[in-house]
């Protein structure tokens, strides 16, 4: 697994009108090329009028996935150009359909590459762009006597508060890097006085909004 990587947040949609023609993005996250082609196949059904619902992703942790599909428009101006702008932005497991009603202008090879670029583009930015690091899950057991000092100290702290479980004792789990935990340990059991009990919990991704 990678240690983090650069993905987007989820589902997100986007429309751009240039000469007339309506350029719609629809933007997903995909983890298999099966996820890719259903998402695709989705917006085809949806959008069975349009004139071209062209589409790229790129998928896996070296990017060995890559499909670039133009849907009719003139070889290399559409799934190529969308497919450029994923990689430029290292994004993976990351699927892209640009839907095109045309409005009866013709934007010429070099205009198709950058109308489509430009909704891909903008489709992503509206979307969001999130880094997805490796964590791992450290649980603390503790009484309910300490749950407001540790509550408030874990979010004040570098750390970042996973999920607080209501027990018989208060249970918190923390996403701490694999290089902090000794230290997540030793802080946490100054903060409760010895009192928590501190255990690691499995590896999850934690996903953090960068754009």
């Amino acid at each position: 697994m990678l240690h983090r990587y650069n993905t987007v947040k989820g589902y997100g949609e986007h429309e751009i009108n240039i000469e007339r023609s309506r350029f719609i993005a629809y933007v997903n996250r995909a983890e298999t090329e099966e996820e890719a082609q259903s998402f695709i196949a989705e917006i085809k059904k949806k959008h069975r009028d349009a004139n071209h619902n062209c589409s790229a992703y790129m998928i896996g942790e070296n990017n060995l996935i890559q499909k670039a599909n133009d849907d009719g428009e003139p070889s290399g101006t559409a799934g190529v150009p969308m497919l450029e702008v994923l990689k430029k932005r290292d994004l993976k497991d990351t699927v892209v359909v640009v839907t095109r009603y045309f409005g009866g202008i013709k934007l010429g090879a070099g205009g198709l590459i950058r109308a489509y670029g430009k909704s891909t583009s903008e489709g992503l930015n509206t979307t969001g762009i999130v880094e997805r690091k490796l964590m791992r899950i450290m649980k603390t057991k503790f009484d309910y006597t300490w749950l407001g000092k540790v509550e408030n100290e874990v979010r004040s702290s570098q750390y970042e508060l996973k999920e607080i479980h209501y027990l018989d004792a208060v249970e918190v789990e923390v996403y701490v890097e694999e290089s902090a935990k000794e230290s997540f340990t030793d802080w946490m059991t100054e903060l409760t006085n010895g009192q928590g009990e501190v255990e690691e919990g499995e590896v999850e991704y934690l996903d953090t909004l960068i754009h």
